[in-house]
């Protein structure tokens, strides 16, 4: 994967650089525009704890209340996949990725309505800008 790629309402996008780093632009990004990080799950570090080796691997969960919530109201199973989430990791080739499920993707799974699409979008440009 060279660019911007989605597959079965993953999109991923190639990112300009490591692991670590993209992982903490991301997060600067979204409390800059006053969003929770809720947690930030270390995936290789925890395989290094328990004695196992992996590729850099991170996750940034993250998002609003004040947008999840109608999800949630409406559907209460949306939750699932609320908080957002974005995956951050190194590919066999060194290349690093970020993931995200598609707006479009969450609503059809879960039947929500069109007009919840903003709410799941809204985090979008940032996600883009922490990849470049």
């Amino acid at each position: 994967m060279t660019q911007a790629q989605s597959d079965a309402g993953l999109v991923q996008l190639p990112c300009h650089h490591g692991v670590q780093e993209t992982v903490e632009r991301l997060e600067r990004l979204l409390k800059e525009r006053g969003l929770t990080v809720f947690a930030r799950i270390d995936f290789s570090g925890d395989a290094a704890r328990a004695g196992l080796t992996m590729r850099e691997e991170q996750m940034v969960i993250f998002g609003n209340p004040k947008a999840g919530t109608p999800l949630m109201q409406a559907i209460p199973r949306s939750g699932i996949d609320l908080p957002l989430k974005a995956l951050v990791w190194e590919d066999a080739d060194g290349r690093t990725w970020l993931a995200y499920n598609a707006p479009e993707y969450v609503l059809q799974r879960h039947g929500l309505a069109a007009s919840f699409g903003a709410n799941l979008a809204a985090p979008i440009p940032i996600l883009e800008a922490a990849a470049k």
